[in-house]
């Protein structure tokens, strides 16, 4: 299956309309999720008491997470990411405003794809976007859940 979504997980009102128009300038039929929480992400990534995922982890090409998020921190939801048979292989990027040696190396020990401080500047915030999106979405590959590539 073609990958084409991108979901972003990201609490800042701010920062999720810059990195929504960063990506939507360079990835035109691509869907992006917009997650306002770690709880919300992982109900609709992993599914929730109250019924499945929302969002079909087949069609996701890359996780944008932020390390500080309400209700459950993006390191938490990475670790449960890793730990779910169905999604431990979806790309996960964590991106931070801070640059906190201690949050480098668990995003890495947790299981993280690759690491991003924000830049404060638009234009190296924007370039930082279309780079990750034209990685994620044109040169990276992955195996479909779907047909059992995924499952030990």
């Amino acid at each position: 299956m073609d990958r084409r979504s991108i979901v972003l997980v990201e609490d800042n009102p701010d920062d999720q309309f810059l990195a929504v128009r960063a990506l939507s300038g360079i990835v035109n039929k691509t869907a992006i999720h917009v997650l306002h929480d770690g709880q919300e992400a992982l109900d609709c990534l992993l599914g929730s008491d109250s019924g499945p995922p929302t969002i079909d982890l087949d069609s996701i090409a890359v996780i944008l997470l932020d390390i500080k998020l309400p209700k459950i921190n993006g390191l938490e939801v990475l670790k449960a990411l890793r730990s779910s048979t169905n999604a431990r292989w979806i790309p996960v990027v964590m991106i931070t405003s801070t640059d906190e040696p201690h949050e480098l190396a668990d995003a890495y020990r947790f299981g993280a794809s690759s690491y991003l401080t924000k830049p404060i500047n638009y234009g190296e915030f924007k370039e930082h976007m279309e780079v990750l999106a034209n990685y994620w979405l044109n040169v990276n590959s992955l195996p479909s859940v779907e047909s059992g590539e995924c499952h030990e």
